[in-house]
C-alpha cells in the first residue's frame, strides 16, 4: 500500500447519486483516467494490469451487434412518426440503456445538455428547491435538504421518498427526468407528494423554487470559547474557507471546535482529505481507495495542521454522506475527536466523471473507499461515538439539542 495524492486539477466525486434538486449532484470521484475520452488525469496506476485488460476483452469478445442494427433498420424504415426519429437521441438512448443495465444509481451517462447542467451545478449555479436526492430501491429519496433552502423551509427531511412530482409518478421517470421536473426558474412552484417513515399517508408539499447560494463554510464564535464551523459542501471553495476560519481562530485559541457535517451530502474526495489535513497530524491516514484490482491505495493528510490538539466534535446525521463520512470516519478511527449525532447515510463508493468529444459524459463508479481502519460504510453508515437524537419537540420548537450537546461536551471537557 502506498501513498496516493490525487492531482488538484482533477477531482473524484463521493456524493451520493445525489441530485440536488436545485441540481447539485452529490458525489465524489477520484479520477484515475481509466476511461476513454477526454480524461483530465493522465495516469492510471495499476488499472492496465493484464487481469483488467483481459476482463475487458472477455466482456466484449462475444458481442453480436447484428440485432442492434437490425432493430435500428426496422425503426428507420417502418416507424410511423418520422419526426420522432433522431440519430443522436437514439444513440444516446442506447448508451443509457447499456449503462442503466449495471443497476448502479451512481453510474450514469449524460447527453451533452445533461452534462452541461451537471457541470453548472458543480460551480454553484443552482436554481431550484435545494435538496440532494439519491435512488434507493427504485425510489427517489431525499439525502438531505440544503441549509436555508426552500426544501428545508418546506420541512423536507432526509429519508423522505418523493412519490410524485406535480402529480406525475417519480417511479415512471428516469433520474434526470425527475430532476428536470423538479428544478426550474426562481419564483415558480413545484408540488411534491412525499412518503415519510412513520406517517400512514403520503402528503403534498408545494415549494417555491429559488436561487440556491451555498456558502461552503460558516463560522460562529460562541461566548463559551467554542468555535462552531458548519461545513455545507466539499467543493472548490471549502478548503480555502475552512483554512481561513482556522487561521483566524488560532489568534485566540478556542476551548474546542465543532465541525458540523449534518445535511452535508458530500463533494470532492480530495477536499475531504484537505480538511482533515487541518485537524490531523501530517501524514495521517485519511482514506483508503480500492479499485477493481482490489489493491488498496491509502491517501494521507499533508500540509501544516494548526489545530491537531484542539478538542474536536464532529456532528453528523442521516444527511451526512460520502465526503462527510470520510472526514468523520478518519476522526473517529484515529481518535482525534468525538463524532456525535445520529447514523450517517452510508455512501462508500467513488465516482469518476469522464467527458467525451461531443460534450456527453459518464459518471461511473470506479472504486470503493474505506476508513483508515478499513471499515466499509457503504449502505451501512457510521455510528457516532455519542448518539444524540433530535426529538419531534426539538424540531417543532427549532431546538438544536445536538449542537447544544456538542457545546456542553467541549465546555465540560477536562473539568
Amino acid at each position: 500500500m502506498y501513498q496516493y495524492y490525487p492531482p488538484k486539477k482533477h477531482h473524484y466525486f463521493v456524493y451520493p447519486l445525489v441530485i440536488i434538486i436545485s441540481f447539485v449532484l452529490g458525489w465524489q470521484a477520484t479520477s484515475y483516467g481509466i476511461l476513454g475520452g477526454n480524461s483530465a488525469h493522465e495516469e492510471s496506476p495499476d488499472t492496465t494490469e493484464n487481469g483488467d485488460i483481459n476482463s475487458v476483452k472477455k466482456l466484449g469478445e462475444n458481442i453480436d451487434l447484428d440485432l442492434f442494427w437490425t432493430v435500428w433498420g426496422e425503426i428507420a424504415s417502418k416507424y410511423v412518426d418520422v419526426d420522432a426519429l433522431n440519430d443522436d437521441t437514439m444513440v444516446y438512448g442506447a448508451i443509457k440503456g447499456m449503462v442503466n443495465s449495471l443497476d448502479d444509481p451512481y453510474t450514469v451517462f449524460m447527453d451533452p445538455k445533461e452534462s452541461e447542467d451537471f457541470s453548472a451545478s458543480l460551480h454553484g449555479k443552482l436554481e431550484g428547491i435545494g435538496a440532494e436526492l439519491s435512488v434507493e430501491d427504485k425510489n427517489l429519496v431525499v439525502v438531505s435538504p440544503l441549509r436555508n433552502s426552500p426544501a428545508e423551509r418546506a420541512g423536507i427531511l432526509p429519508g423522505d421518498i418523493v412519490y410524485k412530482i406535480d402529480d406525475k409518478l417519480a417511479s415512471d421517470m428516469t433520474l434526470f427526468e425527475a430532476i428536470m421536473n423538479i428544478r426550474g426558474k426562481q419564483g415558480t412552484t413545484v408540488n411534491l407528494t412525499i412518503i415519510r417513515k412513520n406517517m400512514s399517508e403520503p402528503f403534498d408539499v408545494s415549494i417555491v423554487r429559488d436561487k440556491i447560494d451555498i456558502e461552503s463554510v460558516t463560522v460562529e464564535k460562541l461566548d463559551n470559547g467554542v468555535v462552531y464551523l458548519s461545513v455545507n459542501q466539499f467543493n472548490d471553495n471549502t478548503e480555502r474557507d475552512f483554512a481561513k476560519a482556522i487561521s483566524e481562530m488560532i489568534l485566540n485559541p478556542p476551548k474546542g471546535v465543532i465541525v458540523d457535517l449534518r445535511y452535508n451530502g458530500g463533494g470532492f474526495l480530495d477536499i475531504a482529505v484537505d480538511l482533515l489535513s487541518h485537524v490531523l497530524p501530517t501524514k495521517s491516514k485519511a482514506v483508503e481507495i480500492r479499485q477493481k484490482t482490489g489493491k488498496g491505495e491509502m491517501m494521507y493528510t499533508n500540509g501544516n495542521p494548526k489545530i491537531v490538539s484542539t478538542p474536536l466534535v464532529v456532528l453528523v446525521n442521516e444527511g451526512s454522506a460520502s465526503a462527510s463520512e470520510i472526514f468523520a470516519g478518519a476522526v473517529q478511527d484515529l481518535k482525534r475527536g468525538i463524532v456525535m449525532g445520529t447514523k450517517t447515510f452510508g455512501k462508500g463508493t467513488v465516482q469518476e466523471v469522464e467527458t467525451f468529444k461531443d460534450g456527453s459524459s459518464i459518471r461511473m463508479t470506479i472504486a470503493k473507499w474505506y476508513t483508515p481502519a478499513g471499515r466499509d460504510v457503504n449502505k451501512v453508515g457510521l455510528i457516532p461515538d455519542v448518539i444524540v437524537e433530535l426529538s419531534d419537540e426539538d424540531i417543532e420548537k427549532k431546538i438544536d439539542s445536538q449542537k447544544e450537546s456538542a457545546i456542553e461536551y467541549l465546555v465540560n471537557l477536562g473539568r
